[in-house]
């Protein structure tokens, strides 16, 4: 079954994979600050919203074609959105490694900050490849079911 389309932008997409089960974040170009986070905002929505129906549930996010993300974007998604999602009952985060080193370093200083707080506890994880990543969260769903 194919990914379900939640959101459709220019700059990125917002998936549901019911197989999975996990609710995707897709970047295809840049995003704004505004752009990234109101996608980021409404995946979180998308999130409590299918986690009273499908539970256990993963979160990709997908950042294959993600460039640079400023400094602002950083903090506030570790002190605004993480918090926010570990309350809906985000507790690990699947990385699809960027292809350009912009969006490496992106995801690299996201996880650190991410693994340093002592707000939350969400874990980021990176993989290599899409296919990769879903069988990672599938698996770790498994092991390590989502507890509100």
């Amino acid at each position: 079954m194919a990914d379900i389309t939640l959101a459709a932008y220019s700059y990125g997409s917002v998936l549901f994979d019911p197989e999975v089960p996990c609710i995707t974040t897709q970047w295809h170009s840049f995003a704004n600050r505004q752009q990234f986070q109101s996608m980021m905002n409404e995946a979180l929505v998308c999130y409590e919203e299918e986690s009273k129906r499908t539970s256990p549930l993963g979160w990709l996010a997908d950042t294959r074609q993600m460039s640079a993300l400023t400094s602002d974007d950083q903090h506030w998604l570790n002190t605004d959105w993480n918090p926010r999602a570990y309350a809906a009952g985000v507790r690990h985060i699947c990385i699809v490694q960027s292809e350009n080193v912009f969006g490496q370093i992106a995801a690299s200083s996201y996880s650190a900050k991410t693994l340093a707080s002592q707000e939350y506890e969400i874990q980021p994880v990176t993989q290599p490849t899409i296919v990769e990543a879903k069988h990672w969260i599938q698996k770790n769903l498994q092991f390590h079911p989502v507890l509100p």
